[in-house]
């Protein structure tokens, strides 16, 4: 096995693929990437309705938050994938690129226009086949398949999106087009009736290149170091003892294991490094800060007159962003958003209903000040980290939230839903006032699987890493994944991930590194 690379890439879930996709391009730049799991044998990964049952399966990493006060002292699941593809094998397939204004603040915290909209936007073109094919806002002949689908969509969330059109929402088509604010089926990462996750778009189909190694079943504890400079990775391999060497390492592990792995190495704030009992090597106070996440209210739930058709694709059919003081505006980004599910979607402190029998209207903040943290409880792979998003510990959090479940309850109450709607059974129509609906946000809200934030990009003295995404101080050494974002998008945070990695390719290629 070749153990000796110039790249190194930790991680082949979503960033780790596009990046060997783009490096393994430059026929002179050899390119090992290594993952913790395997390739999916779960046949189940690839039908698009089985993704809320995937969490907890052996290629789940299985987090768990610390219990949040913001939720009525609930402890969160956060599964994370453990295999080729990573969460992109469990997430649900929604492709949202988020507002071209979410990335203003990325561009102006590293004073580099690499990572506004307009310098993120031909990478969102190059990596995607958009069904309604190319245009100055679409590719239409990338890897990964963007579908937006019509005929197939759920009759009950056909009535949602009449709903919002009726209450002055604005029709929009699709949310990459432009605009975000509206009404929208969701674009899917699915191509005949099957998941696309990462893997199978951009690092599957290259496997055969001769410069580009995948090893699977790695084990990762830790950097390797020259003094100031990364030179590769202490692992293990089918249990023995491994080390991996490159001239540079790109950790692309995520927004929990990437800050994992350095602080393990020594890397991250001084005083959680020594209670750990981990060797301080480099302080760096911003590793594992800075998290933050989606929140979703599971929901406002209600009993349909008839059978509810089983989803042709994968349940949760249609995002609807707004703002929350004006949901008819159509300009800026939005602060709420809200989803049709053609299932009923409850957390797990509320009262189950049977599948087929009701709906859900979900809703959420789309853009959460609260700000949590991460960090190691001791120095090896097994030793669970602490995370703690800090859920809802802001007003701003907690006053939007209860916002959307207004307006969701407004759009679930709308004539255009009286051929579905038999009764709101969550939270139901006692549940009324600021103070009930904000107690029922605690208890029904739930992760919407967008952590991000725990290895910030920025120009500034604490952020995690530069511009560049190289980790300030360290030589050899860059993060590529969820965790340099500084503030979360609107949306789904995975497109916006895919485009992270292909502009860091497309630099690090052009800067003569390869």
């Amino acid at each position: 096995m070749d153990r000796s690379f110039d790249v190194l890439i930790v991680g082949a879930g979503s960033a780790g693929s596009v990046l060997a996709w783009r490096l393994s391009e430059e026929p002179g730049l050899r390119v090992g990437v290594l993952e913790a799991g395997g390739h999916p044998d779960d046949p189940d990964i690839a039908i698009p309705q089985k993704w809320p049952v995937l969490q907890d399966r052996p290629y789940d990493w299985a987090y768990r938050t610390l219990p949040q006060a913001g939720t009525a002292g609930r402890v969160h699941p956060w599964p994370r994938g453990r295999l080729v593809g990573g969460s992109s094998c469990i997430h649900a397939m929604a492709h949202v690129r988020g507002h071209a204004d979410d990335f203003a603040p990325w561009a102006e915290a590293t004073g580099s226009d690499a990572w506004s909209h307009a310098g993120l936007l031909p990478s969102f073109r190059r990596i995607e086949a958009f069904s309604g094919g190319a245009s100055a806002q679409h590719g239409g002949d990338g890897p990964l398949p963007v579908w937006l689908p019509d005929a197939e969509l759920a009759p009950v969330v056909r009535a949602y999106m009449a709903a919002g059109l009726a209450r002055g929402v604005p029709h929009i088509g699709e949310h990459n087009g432009g605009p975000l604010k509206g009404v929208a089926a969701n674009s899917l990462t699915i191509r005949d009736g099957r998941r696309v996750s990462a893997a199978d778009a951009f690092l599957v189909p290259v496997l055969g290149r001769p410069n580009l190694t995948l090893v699977t079943g790695v084990r990762v504890h830790r950097l390797a170091f020259d003094g100031d400079r990364v030179t590769g990775v202490e692992a293990e391999v089918d249990g023995r003892p491994a080390r991996f060497s490159a001239g540079t390492v790109l950790l692309a592990a995520g927004a929990v294991a990437s800050p994992l792995l350095l602080m393990r190495s020594g890397v991250g704030p001084a005083a959680d490094l020594s209670r750990a009992g981990i060797p301080v090597r480099l302080d760096r106070a911003g590793v594992g800060d800075n998290l933050h996440d989606h929140m979703l209210t599971a929901g406002n739930v209600y009993r349909a007159r008839r059978p509810v058709p089983p989803s042709r694709l994968q349940h949760s059919e249609s995002l609807m962003y707004l703002d929350a003081d004006d949901p008819t505006r159509a300009d800026g980004a939005p602060s709420v958003v809200l989803g049709c599910v053609a299932a009923p979607t409850t957390s797990e402190r509320l009262a189950p209903v049977d599948y087929g029998t009701g709906f859900t209207i979900l809703s959420g903040v789309t853009h959460p000040t609260s700000r949590g943290r991460l960090t190691v409880t001791g120095p090896g792979l097994d030793d669970a980290p602490s995370i703690d998003p800090a859920y809802f510990t802001t007003d701003h959090d907690r006053e939007l939230g209860v916002r959307a479940l207004e307006l969701a309850r407004e759009i679930g109450a709308a004539p255009e839903l009286a051929d579905w709607r038999a009764e709101e059974i969550h939270p139901g129509p006692a549940v009324r006032g600021r103070a009930a609906l904000a107690a029922f946000v605690a208890e029904a809200s739930i992760t919407h699987h967008h952590p991000v934030g725990t290895c910030r990009m920025g120009a500034d003295a604490d952020a995690v890493v530069d511009a560049r995404l190289k980790v300030n101080g360290l030589d050899g050494l860059h993060v590529v994944d969820a965790s340099v974002i500084p503030s979360i998008t609107s949306g789904p945070v995975h497109a916006a991930v895919l485009a992270i990695a292909d502009r860091f390719a497309g630099d690090f290629l052009a800067a003569g590194r390869g």
